[in-house]
């Protein structure tokens, strides 16, 4: 199925702060708050002086809220413990509720790494100071995953068009695939937006908008298919409750990364840890397997997450923190 073609059209540019004058000049930071500075141009914070860089005796980490938190702190162990061992740091696993919490938890000096879902990777990027350098891949290095629109058999919808007058649901507004691409692609391609041609709901959570159009609580929804494939896997739902009626092109999946204050030999020992991470035989790889993933690989914000950017822009979408 086609992309949209929201993706050409530059509707919004992103304004960034301005420190004005000399400051500007010495400290280039883009669309990074106004505590950041980009000198090297990379798109993301670079270390505070000396002074300002943390050294934890427990680092926390958090895993993207895009399913039970509870399930992915077993999932986590073995690599966190493994991330100790790298590190010399007691690692700690930071169940969180909303990519907003998440966002703020990192920004108010809470959490130390994380995974950010792709949606809310630039808005972790400016507001946050998240410095992300990794993903997950498949065995041949390929990544990522697909937005899908999906609907349950007999709903009545075959085509996207038929959603009009119905309702679907969307994550939260912070997520790429369960709301942002989803929006600007109904928007370009089908004339078609929330609270015109549809009813939105907000379901908060990927799982949550699946179980939703599984259970015929929803008619239709938006969401990242590599969660519905882990769930179908798991056999929370069946693979027939649903059917898709649209596939995007691929995306960048979640990124990991750590806080731009962290001391640089330590963020180096937790780049460490994700490129030495054993995947066979842990619980990492036995749930992430179920979409494809066996491997971290290395990522950079500036060129993975461009297409993202785009869609932001396209959608008007402000990184100015809150």
């Amino acid at each position: 199925m086609r992309f949209p073609t929201f993706l050409a059209l530059g509707v919004a540019t992103f304004v960034g702060f301005s420190a004005g004058g000399a400051a500007a000049a010495e400290c280039p930071r883009g669309t990074l708050d106004a505590r950041f500075c980009d000198r090297n141009g990379d798109m993301v914070a670079d270390a505070p002086e000396a002074k300002d860089q943390i050294d934890p005796a427990t680092l926390i980490f958090a895993y993207t809220p895009v399913e039970d938190p509870s399930v992915y702190a077993k999932v986590w162990d073995g690599f966190l413990k493994h991330m100790e061992k790298t590190t010399g740091k007691k690692v700690q696993f930071f169940p969180v509720q909303s990519n907003a919490a998440q966002i703020e938890a990192m920004r108010a000096g809470r959490l130390h790494v994380a995974g950010f879902n792709t949606g809310s990777n630039p808005l972790a990027v400016n507001c946050a100071g998240f410095v992300p350098f990794t993903m997950m891949a498949k065995a041949d290095d390929s990544f990522g995953y697909e937005m899908e629109i999906i609907t349950y058999p007999g709903s009545g919808i075959d085509k996207v068009e038929d959603i009009k007058g119905r309702t679907m649901a969307f994550t939260s507004e912070t997520s790429n695939s369960g709301f942002k691409a989803p929006s600007a692609l109904l928007r370009a391609e089908f004339n078609m937006e929330a609270g015109k041609e549809f009813k939105a709901a907000f379901s908060g959570k990927h799982d949550n908008s699946i179980l939703g159009v599984a259970n015929k609580d929803y008619d239709a929804a938006a969401i990242a298919n590599s969660v519905m494939k882990r769930m179908i896997e798991r056999g929370v739902i069946k693979a027939e409750q649903v059917k898709t009626i649209y596939k995007s092109q691929t995306f960048p999946t979640t990124g990991y990364g750590h806080v731009n204050t962290l001391k640089p030999e330590l963020a180096e020992k937790v780049k460490q840890a994700f490129a030495t991470f054993p995947w066979e035989g842990s619980d990492l790889k036995k749930e992430f397997e179920k979409s494809g993933e066996a491997k971290f690989i290395p990522i950079t914000y500036k060129g993975h997450w461009e297409v993202v950017r785009k869609i932001d822009q396209a959608m008007g979408v402000s990184y100015a923190c809150k």
